[in-house]
């Protein structure tokens, strides 16, 4: 399988993102995604694929540029679609499915068949949950920085008060990726981005 280059990925959100601002937003944050992971692999003793965790991280949230409109407001009442919407657009460039659902399945702690029906969310009833040791580091390395106006980073203590929101069983994933993957040192990206730490 060949991986896209950074240079590729980036052509690519060019091509996709409707404005500058979008294109900076989901850019920048998918470049902080891709460092945060980096650090964590950097210090684990895995045998994870670098280059397939710094394409999946770079081109996760490539969905997100689907949800602006024409005067390019962003629809957050469907943002839950982002990454089924990423994944279609991955498949329709001609990405393979090892590509494709780093952005279908890196949302949350995964969302489960259950989890559609039980919240009634605007999605395919279906299971969209990381397999591979190499998805769930791109999807826990998301947790810690949001896209929010203005964008932060989000301690783990944070996160693990909102995830518990969704259920006692997300929680409970997150304290093991935490346990499994370490927390990551966010000091150098607050350095580099100047967001803030919530």
């Amino acid at each position: 399988m060949r991986i896209p280059t950074d240079g590729e990925i980036r052509a690519l959100h060019a091509k996709y993102a409707p404005t500058r601002e979008a294109f900076d937003l989901v850019h920048t944050h998918c470049e902080i995604v891709c460092g945060i992971a980096e650090q964590l692999l950097a210090r684990t003793s895995s045998d994870l694929d670098a280059d397939l965790v710094r394409a999946g991280s770079l081109l996760h949230d490539i969905g997100v540029y689907r949800l602006y409109d024409e005067a390019g407001r962003l629809d957050h009442a469907r943002y839950v679609r982002h990454g089924t919407l990423g994944y279609e657009l991955l498949r329709d460039e001609g990405f393979p499915e090892r590509i494709c659902r780093f952005c279908s399945c890196h949302t949350g702690m995964g969302i489960s068949r259950h989890d559609v029906r039980r919240q009634n969310l605007p999605l395919p009833a279906a299971d969209y949950l990381a397999e591979s040791a190499e998805e769930e580091l791109v999807m826990y390395a998301d947790k810690f920085h949001s896209k929010t106006d203005p964008p932060t980073f989000v301690s783990a203590a944070s996160y693990a008060t909102r995830v518990r929101r969704f259920g006692e069983d997300k929680a409970v994933i997150f304290k093991s990726m935490c346990e499994g993957f370490g927390v990551p040192d966010l000091a150098p990206f607050v350095a580099a981005y100047g967001y803030a730490v919530v």
